[in-house]
Order: structure tokens, then C-alpha cells, then sequence
């Protein structure tokens, strides 16, 4: 039997169309905040075990007989605008806590979502070497929350017998639609396009950047589940922290220059100033270093921005298709 938390959410979701794909259908138990009905179209006609909420998961998994092969802790709370620590501290932080140490206690692997959000502005780099781990200063409450937890999982002498952290870089593609101000740059792109016939970007409010070029690791959330089920199969390898990036950062500009391509609308792309409650921790760069998750074997290409972007746009997003 699997675990799967966040099932309704972004990745979640997708994960659980993989599982499916591949005969995962009556031994998923999967669970999230099943309140949000907001969410329910990421999880129609999919497969699963058992439905369970969040709110009863953690007593029920503490208790529990059955056997629990592996768990997939994807659920989170992803917010980075919000400044409640006390929430992150509840849903990131000791939620996850109680999850490892069940895990550690039955000897069940554990895969649960980091986020390159934990690497602050980027100054101490992006590596996911653990010696590093300890030197870096995210910049909101949400990174911080999956920081701690990062720091307390390494410092823990008893573990699970597989265990790791994926630091998510930008993640898009189908089964967003609900994340709201939250989701994808592409996914903004795409509905401002189709509502004005243009893009607006942010202007680069540091000289050595050009407006339009601020930087980020995009990374097709298809990717993000062909590297989990990597994971799964394969957990001989050594656990950690790992990134969940290409390796390749593509400007903002590029991004909206391909969402017009895949759209076919001739582009139209101005600035406007970055709002002033993210201005000053707005982050000019990312790109993953993967030589940690090549090393241990995952050699499978992936999606450049160009073919990501359009298969996104034509395929779901223009279709108001889920995945």
C-alpha cells in the first residue's frame, strides 16, 4: 500500500494520474483536505484506496496494522505571501515530523516535498549538497518552515530506511487551476493573454538585471513524477535532500515569448513594477545543480521550456483539460 498526501493538490494530483497509469489503483491510500471542493476536478475519475482527510491521517497512520509500503508526503501548505509562521509551523513543519517518525519507527520510505524556496536569494548558491544546507536564509515564513524541517530531518540519527527531500524549483503545468494567485507564471501568462492580448512581466528593479530577464528553473510537473517514481524504484540509492530542477534557467521573457508562440497570438509583452509586498524578497535567479540526482542514475531527458510550455497550452490549458 501506498500513501499519497496532497492527492488534491497541483503535483499530487498528477502523481496519482501516474500511479493509475502504471496499476497503481486500489492500493493508494491518498489524503488531503477533502473540505476544498474548489479541488475536486483534479482528482475525478482516478483510482484510489481510501479517501482520507488530513485531519484524521495522522492518528489513523499512527495506529495502523496494515502495511505501508511507501509514503509520498506531498502535501503542503505553499503560500509564500503568507506571514502566519504558527500555520507552517503546524502543517510543514510538525506534520511532517510525525509522518518521519512513524516512517522511521516501521522501517517505511519516505519521499516528501522540499522547495527550492529554502534557498533564500540564491547567494549561497543552489546545491543540494547537505554541507551547504546549514548556511541558507530563506526569505518567507513558507521557505522557512521547509528549511527547519530540512535541518531537523539531517539531524536525525534514527530515519526512515529510504528517505528524501525534493526541493521543487518552479513547477507548472496541468491540474493548477486552482492555486490562484499561487499558481504557475505560465498559467498567468496563458489567462492574461487570453483576457487582454497581452503580457505584462515585472520590471527588473536591480541594474544588472534587464526587464524581462529575471530567471527561473521552469520544470514540467511530468518531470516531477517521472523523478518520483525514479525514486521509488530505486531506493538502493543514497537518501537526502535531492533538487527538482533541469538544471537550465530560462528568463521570464522566454517563458512569455513561447506562451504566445503556443497560442498562435502574435506577441505583445510590456512592464510593470514588481509589487511592493514581494519587491524585497523577490528572487532574480534560480537554477537547480542536478548533479546530485543524475549521479544516482536518472538520466532520462527533460522537457525543454519551449515543448513544456506548448504542451501545456495546447493540450490542457486551452482545453481546460486536467491531467
Amino acid at each position: 500500500m501506498i500513501i499519497l498526501t496532497g492527492v488534491s493538490g497541483f503535483i499530487g494530483s498528477c502523481l496519482l494520474t501516474d500511479f493509475n497509469q502504471n496499476g497503481y489503483k486500489r492500493d493508494v491510500v491518498v489524503v488531503d483536505d477533502f473540505y476544498k471542493l474548489y479541488k475536486d476536478k483534479n482528482t475525478d475519475n482516478k483510482s484510489v484506496r481510501e479517501w482520507m482527510h488530513r485531519d484524521i491521517f495522522l492518528d489513523w497512520f499512527e495506529k495502523t496494522t496494515q502495511k505501508v509500503d511507501f509514503v509520498l508526503h506531498i502535501g503542503a501548505r505553499t503560500d509564500t505571501t503568507l506571514m502566519d509562521t504558527a500555520i507552517f509551523d503546524e502543517l510543514n513543519l510538525h506534520y511532517t515530523q510525525r509522518i518521519w517518525k512513524v516512517c522511521t519507527k516501521n522501517q517505511i520510505p519516505l519521499i516528501y516535498a522540499s522547495s527550492a524556496a529554502t534557498y533564500g536569494d540564491g547567494t549561497q548558491g543552489f546545491s543540494d549538497d547537505h554541507l551547504t544546507t546549514h548556511t541558507l536564509k530563506p526569505l518567507n515564513p513558507y521557505g522557512d518552515s521547509k528549511h527547519q524541517f530540512d535541518l531537523w530531518a539531517l539531524e536525525q540519527k534514527e530515519t526512515p530506511p529510504f528517505w528524501v527531500g525534493c526541493k521543487f524549483f518552479n513547477v507548472y503545468g496541468p491540474n493548477e487551476y486552482h492555486k490562484a494567485r499561487m499558481a504557475s507564471v505560465i498559467f498567468h501568462t496563458f489567462h492574461q493573454i487570453n483576457n487582454t492580448g497581452g503580457m505584462k512581466l515585472f520590471k527588473s528593479h536591480r541594474p544588472d538585471y534587464q526587464d524581462g530577464h529575471q530567471s527561473r528553473d521552469f520544470i514540467y510537473v511530468k518531470d516531477v513524477c517521472s523523478m518520483i517514481m525514479f525514486l521509488m524504484k530505486n531506493t538502493h540509492i543514497t537518501s537526502g535532500l535531492y533538487n527538482f530542477g533541469t538544471g537550465q534557467a530560462r528568463t521570464f521573457l522566454d517563458l512569455a515569448t513561447n506562451t504566445f508562440k503556443a497560442m498562435k497570438i502574435q506577441e505583445n509583452i510590456s512592464y510593470i513594477d514588481t509589487p511592493a509586498d514581494i519587491r524585497d524578497t523577490y528572487q532574480y535567479f534560480t537554477e537547480a545543480d542536478m548533479h546530485k540526482m543524475r549521479a544516482a542514475g536518472y538520466t532520462q531527458d527533460f522537457w525543454s521550456l519551449e515543448d513544456g510550455v506548448q504542451d501545456y497550452t495546447s493540450n490542457y490549458l486551452m482545453k481546460s483539460k486536467y491531467y
